[in-house]
């Protein structure tokens, strides 16, 4: 996905779409599998708070992430994720897709 796409999507989504998300969230988590497991990632590219928001909303959307924490403007992306769902790599590839760049990881 490419930055101006990833602006669109979240300006399409709104205030609305991320309480919607938080609560798909806190379902997610609750069922949160055995397998679960937490990365936390240092992301280059975050220009504003939108950018964390934003690339917290899309990953959200995406299988095998339980949640997803990233802040502005330090860059930090802390995910706990099912990882027979979905491995590190996919995630960083994701990320990767929506413009920002990993550039350190640690998992948790």
């Amino acid at each position: 996905m490419q930055r101006r796409e990833f602006v669109r999507v979240i300006a399409a989504v709104g205030a609305g779409g991320v309480t919607a998300v938080a609560a798909a969230e806190a379902e997610k988590t609750k069922k949160a599998a055995k397998d679960a497991m937490s990365v936390q990632l240092t992301v280059a590219g975050f220009s504003c708070v939108t950018c964390a928001v934003g690339l917290d909303t899309l990953l959200r959307e995406r299988k095998g992430i339980l949640s997803c924490e990233s802040t502005y403007p330090e860059g930090k992306v802390n995910v706990r994720f099912a990882s027979k769902e979905i491995s590190e790599r996919d995630i960083e590839a994701a990320i990767g897709e929506m413009g920002f760049r990993v550039m350190e990881r640690q998992l948790g």
